[in-house]
């Protein structure tokens, strides 16, 4: 894994504007790509992991950089 902050469904959340249960839903939908970490059962995301996903998905909403 590479370094950098992982993130979790609160920070997802937050980058792609949504309620974190609506991320939950993603995940459970096959939406959201595989996590890098479950620690704990809870799931993390590489930032930069997230940051190409959210680039590429259906309805991303330009963002003047984020």
């Amino acid at each position: 894994m590479s370094d950098g902050p992982l993130w979790s469904y609160k920070e997802i959340a937050a980058h792609i504007g949504v309620q974190p249960d609506s991320v939950r839903s993603y995940r459970k939908h096959g939406l959201l790509p595989a996590p890098d970490l479950v620690q704990g059962g809870r799931p993390y995301w590489r930032a930069d992991a997230i940051r190409a996903w959210a680039a590429r998905r259906p309805g991303n909403r330009s963002r003047g950089g984020s």
